[in-house]
């Protein structure tokens, strides 16, 4: 099966050599997002903006890939202290709809940029 590598605008460019995201047959593998404007590519301020900014560039890669955040079927979240849970879980609730993706939430010690909170999903083409 090819993979087709996935590429937007509306989302921050990689900063390193990897795409986007990647299509193989009706499954898309985003890479980690993290709280880049994608116009300006500076990193939003503070917890809550990055988190924001995570689901917006993730919402924008899906949508690259002709998909929607309810097509996400796993989500991968890693944070820079969890502590920051409850505020991360609930911006990232607010992006989806039940049923839910499975998920993992992992505390990490470092994220490229300083980033506070990171963001991968594979989501399923309808």
């Amino acid at each position: 099966m090819s993979k087709q590598p996935i590429q937007t605008t509306e989302a921050p460019s990689a900063i390193g050599p990897y795409s986007q995201a990647v299509r193989t047959g009706d499954v898309i593998y985003t890479s980690g997002q993290i709280g880049l404007d994608p116009a300006s590519g500076e990193m939003a301020e503070g917890l809550e903006k990055q988190a924001h900014q995570v689901m917006k560039n993730v919402k924008a890669v899906l949508a690259a890939a002709d998909c929607e955040m309810n097509d996400v079927v796993k989500a991968m979240i890693f944070m820079q202290n969890m502590d920051d849970f409850v505020t991360v879980n609930e911006i990232y609730a607010s992006y989806f709809e039940e049923p839910y993706p499975a998920r993992s939430a992992v505390e990490v010690s470092r994220m490229p940029k300083g980033a506070l909170v990171e963001v991968e999903v594979i989501a399923k083409k309808k």
